[in-house]
C-alpha cells in the first residue's frame, strides 16, 4: 500500500474578513494537503510540532478524525503558532504569525519510506536552520529509499531577509525533488524572474526535470527535460476563501500520481500529455473544492466521492 508523507508546519488558523474573525481551524501548507489526503482514504503520515497547549490537543484530535497519522508529530514545551489570516476583498489572504521562541527540538522518528511512497515538502519550514539538518536527513533518507518528492517553494517575501542563511537549501530541496511546483510570484521574490521557461532552464532543470509554475487564476505550465510543454487553464469560480488552494492543488497532485499507478521511474522517463492532463485536473479539482470553503481542506463530501 502507497504512503503519502508530509513534512511541515502546524499551526492554527483564525480567519478575519471585514476585520472580523469568521473561522479558526487547523493548518499549516503541508498539514493541510495531508488533511485531505488523509480524507480520501489514502494512508497518511505527518512529520511536524505541536505545543504542549489546548489547541496542540485540538491538531492532534483533528489529524487522527482525518485519517492522519500523528504518531511522528513531537510535542514542544512551548505554545502551538498561530497564523492570523485576513482575506480581502478577493477573499486573498495576508498574514501575521504568532510563534513562542525557538526551543531545542527532539529528533524526528521517521516512518518506513518504500519505493513509490510519496513525500510532499515546503514552505519556510523545511528552510528554517533551526531544523533543516533533520528535516535534510529525513529527505535523504526517503529519496534513497525510492520515494517521489515533490517540493512545493512557497516562498514569502518576508524570508528574503533570511536568503544568505537558506540559500543552499533551496538548492538541495530542488536536487532531492522528483517534482518542483512554485507560483510566479515565488520565482518573481527568489530570482527576479516569472518566466516559466525560463526558470526552469536556469534554475530547475539542472537539478529537477519535472516543473510545474503555477500563475494565480491563469493559465499553469507544466514543462519536463523531455521536451514536454503543457498549458492548463484554471476554470473560473465563485471563491470563498484562496487560503489552502496551493496546499490544495499539492494534495490532488499526490492523490493522482496514487491514483494514476505513477512511479518515480515513470516520472524520470517522462509522462505523456495524457498522464499529465490527468495529474493537473485532480490537482485542480481539489484546490477548487477547497476554495469555495472556509476551510483549508476538501470537504468530506468530496473526499468520500474521491476515497481510494
Amino acid at each position: 500500500m502507497r504512503k503519502v508523507i508530509g513534512i511541515g508546519e502546524t499551526v492554527y488558523d483564525i480567519v478575519f474578513k471585514g476585520g472580523q474573525p469568521t473561522a479558526a481551524v487547523p493548518g499549516g501548507s503541508t498539514f493541510n494537503s495531508m488533511i485531505s489526503i488523509g480524507r480520501c482514504g489514502i494512508h497518511t503520515d505527518f512529520l511536524s510540532e505541536i505545543g504542549s497547549d489546548k489547541v496542540g490537543e485540538i491538531i492532534r484530535e483533528f489529524m487522527e478524525n482525518n485519517g492522519v497519522n500523528p504518531f511522528y508529530v513531537n510535542v514542544l514545551p512551548t505554545k502551538t503558532p498561530l497564523s492570523l489570516a485576513f482575506l480581502d476583498e478577493n477573499n486573498d489572504a495576508s498574514y501575521t504569525f504568532y510563534r513562542d521562541p525557538a526551543v531545542d527540538r527532539p529528533a524526528f522518528v521517521y516512518p518506513e519510506i518504500n519505493p513509490g511512497d510519496i513525500v510532499l515538502f515546503g514552505s519556510f519550514y523545511v528552510l528554517n536552520p533551526a531544523c533543516r539538518p533533520q528535516v535534510k536527513d529525513f529527505l535523504e533518507y526517503a529519496h534513497n529509499r525510492g520515494a517521489i518528492l515533490y517540493y512545493d517553494v512557497n516562498f514569502r517575501p518576508s524570508h528574503m531577509k533570511d536568503l544568505g542563511d537558506i540559500g543552499n537549501a533551496i538548492w538541495e530541496n530542488f536536487a532531492l525533488a522528483d517534482v518542483v511546483r512554485g507560483s510566479h510570484e515565488d520565482f518573481r521574490t527568489l530570482f527576479g524572474i516569472e518566466d516559466a521557461e525560463t526558470v526552469f532552464q536556469e534554475k530547475i532543470s539542472a537539478y529537477c526535470g519535472n516543473f510545474i509554475c503555477t500563475f494565480g487564476a491563469g493559465p499553469l505550465k507544466v514543462l519536463d527535460l523531455n521536451g514536454f510543454r503543457g498549458d492548463y487553464p484554471v476554470a473560473p469560480i465563485e471563491t470563498v476563501s484562496t487560503i489552502g488552494a496551493g496546499d490544495n492543488f499539492n494534495a490532488g497532485f499526490a492523490y493522482g500520481l496514487v491514483k494514476d499507478g505513477i512511479t518515480r521511474e515513470m516520472l524520470m522517463e517522462g509522462l505523456s500529455a495524457e498522464v499529465w492532463a490527468d495529474l493537473v485536473a485532480c490537482a485542480h479539482s481539489f484546490s477548487a473544492c477547497c476554495c469555495q470553503s472556509s476551510f483549508n481542506y476538501v470537504t468530506p463530501e468530496f473526499a468520500a466521492a474521491h476515497r481510494l
